[in-house]
């Protein structure tokens, strides 16, 4: 094994290596020790490693570099918490900024380990012990994971057009010969064709088969090249008979929001989970480190999380992005007009729902002073609630017994809840807003859910959260500063992904019906009434959702127009917005107008100042620290 380099995960930078001496020879030898090293390679998938870094830098599921830089969501929390991210959501990073080198170090770290697995299944296979079979199998998964980890790393840093300024590092790689200057597209395409060999079932969940391959390598081709022929029969062959790497056929989920349930994580919509575990001996580091934060602020036992800690909070136009009109979406961004915006309660007081006299003057919940506020519903009106302040009210002589619906001489009116403008019912699975059920946790309640309202807007995150009766059996027991470590996973390649990929493709060349079909079936189960979010009662909708199919598309333009915004209501919160926006070279145009919006919300100026997206924003510049340790080898990508 003479020439293997191996990055060690304690040193700091991707090019320092040791030779394959260190290893011991019953590591080497036998397949334990190559299978031990293939699960190491895996282990990578999340981005995660608790002797490298925090984990919220490099965690695989985007919510930093997909969700946040493509302004679906904002950084959240207050402006110093991980102040490193405010300069990549205002596009204005560099690369002296931490964030990268520690994406960087976790990318390259997983190939290394690929690599190693890589040569040692062959010097296994010398010795007589592995099968031929069994080398084929650890080597194709390692290539079809080291070419996921390059596509990682070219989506982040490489430029869009000579397809240079990443390194590729196979198990033949030396420094003397490393280089960033060539385009390494071809090679990232042979490593991910490499899994296409794999089997559908791999007996396990968390391992890479044939159709995860087949998705990874036709994003690839799209992302890469462009090329929407070649990945065409790949996700139409997927569509037809993908399986998750245990062999369970893969379709679509019944009901939307079952996709997001922990008990749903390795169910029929999930083509690949990446897999996490709570109450393990791991101190949490494999139960979701990278979105640990991302729950909503608020006090122990009320919300999820344990209240902590207030990131990755939806922007007012992914919300607004949701209204429908006649059922169908608004592609012409008119859901941000004065007349279509969703109504938002910044600034708006959190309260509890008003109690009538309850005759029992030992309990004094139903009793109100003078500025306290309550929420009101009115049966009248199912989609308004109303937030009331008491004009009256004492100690000796409460506020008591008074209907704020019918006594307007003890309440001030404050603010009216409108639900009522047409919705996607996918809005209240995707965002956590006042007012709607959240999972099982009650009503989100407002501003004592958000950690700093005036900072970063009245919304919450929702996907990745768990239920209230989870807590304890799916997320980490103990005392610690959250609550928020679970076995949700991440949903990192689901099937309806793989249906709206393939119309893209159909739009794009053109072909079939640009798409239509595979559009409309994604919509279809969004429509489900039964999966629609409701109220305590279990029948009434929270708010008025609409939603229906698209009777045809009118042309290309029409088709790529509707595919595109439906990428954004499908995927949205789920790390894939800045890339989806990148292959479609949208970047400076989409996210200017987005920018322009939503400064002129009430927190626009605090988080967003004069930022403007420019040209170079299509991608990230290189770490300088990676710069300097290679000795001049790798060169800056801008």
């Amino acid at each position: 094994m003479t020439g293997l380099i191996l990055i060690h995960s304690c040193q700091d930078d991707f090019l320092e290596i040791r030779p394959n001496g260190l290893l011991d020879d019953a590591v080497v030898s036998s397949y334990e020790g190559v299978e031990g090293l293939s699960i190491g390679a895996y282990s990578m998938i999340d981005g995660v490693a608790s002797n490298l870094y925090s984990g919220w830098a490099s965690t695989t599921s985007g919510w930093i570099y997909g969700s946040i830089r493509g302004m679906e969501a904002n950084k959240g929390s207050d402006s110093w918490d991980l102040r490193d991210i405010n300069p990549i959501q205002t596009f204005s990073e560099t690369a002296m900024n931490p964030y990268l080198d520690e994406k960087w170090i976790a990318v390259y770290e997983g190939i290394s380990r690929c690599n190693l697995t890589i040569s040692t299944a062959r010097e296994a296979r010398k010795k007589g012990n592995i099968t031929a079979d069994q080398e084929t199998s650890f080597i194709n998964q390692a290539k079809v994971l080291r070419g996921f980890y390059h596509f990682e790393a070219w989506r982040l840093w490489a430029d869009r057009n000579t397809g240079a300024f990443v390194a590729y590092v196979d198990e033949h790689t030396t420094p003397v010969i490393l280089t960033n200057t060539e385009d390494i597209r071809p090679n990232i395409i042979e490593d991910l064709t490499a899994g296409t060999q794999l089997p559908d079932n791999m007996g396990k969940v968390g391992r890479f088969n044939k159709s995860v391959s087949q998705v990874l390598l036709a994003k690839a081709l799209m992302q890469m090249y462009g090329d929407y022929a070649n990945a065409l029969p790949l996700l139409a062959d997927v569509e037809a008979n993908g399986t998750n790497p245990a062999g369970q056929k893969a379709g679509l989920e019944i009901r939307y929001g079952d996709i997001f349930d922990i008990e749903y994580r390795n169910g029929i919509e999930s083509i690949y989970t990446v897999q996490t575990s709570v109450n393990d001996g791991s101190g949490g580091w494999n139960g979701g480190w990278g979105e640990v934060l991302n729950f909503p602020s608020g006090q122990w036992g009320k919300t999820p999380g344990g209240g902590c800690c207030g990131f990755f909070q939806p922007t007012q136009e992914f919300v607004n992005s949701f209204r429908t009109s006649g059922g169908l979406p608004m592609p012409d961004h008119s859901y941000n007009d004065a007349g279509e915006e969703l109504l938002r309660d910044q600034g708006i007081p959190a309260c509890d729902i008003w109690e009538d006299d309850n005759g029992n003057p030992s309990d004094k919940s139903d009793e109100y002073l003078v500025g306290e506020v309550v929420t009101m519903y009115d049966p009248a009106e199912p989609y308004s609630d109303r937030i009331y302040r008491s004009l009256t009210g004492t100690d000796t002589l409460p506020n008591i017994g008074n209907n704020p619906l019918t006594s307007p001489a003890a309440w001030q009116l404050l603010w009216v809840e409108d639900n009522s403008p047409e919705v996607d019912p996918r809005l209240d699975w995707s965002v956590g807003r006042r007012g709607i059920p959240y999972w099982d946790w009650g009503n989100h309640t407002g501003m004592d859910w958000i950690r700093e309202q005036s900072y970063a807007g009245p919304y919450s995150p929702k996907k990745q959260v768990y239920k209230k009766s989870q807590e304890r059996t799916y997320t980490e027991v103990g005392y610690y500063y959250t609550q928020g470590w679970t076995a949700n996973g991440y949903r990192m390649i689901r099937y309806a992904d793989v249906l709206l990929l393939k119309a893209e493709c159909e739009a794009m060349i053109p072909a079939d019906d640009w798409g239509l079909g595979e559009v409309n079936a994604v919509r279809k189960r969004a429509a489900n009434p039964d999966g629609f979010v409701k109220e305590a009662d279990g029948t009434t909708y929270a708010a008025n959702y609409v939603i229906s199919t698209y009777p045809a598309f009118a042309d290309q333009t029409a088709a790529l127009k509707a595919i595109k915004l439906e990428r954004k209501l499908e995927m949205g919160q789920e790390g894939h917005r800045y890339y989806d926006l990148q292959r479609w070279g949208d970047v400076p145009m989409e996210l200017n107008r987005i920018l322009e919006y939503e400064k002129t919300m009430e927190w626009g100026t605090i988080l967003y100042g004069d930022a403007t997206v420019g040209s170079e924003d299509v991608n990230f510049p290189i770490p300088q620290r990676q710069i300097d340790e290679s000795n001049g080898k790798l060169l800056q990508n801008r």
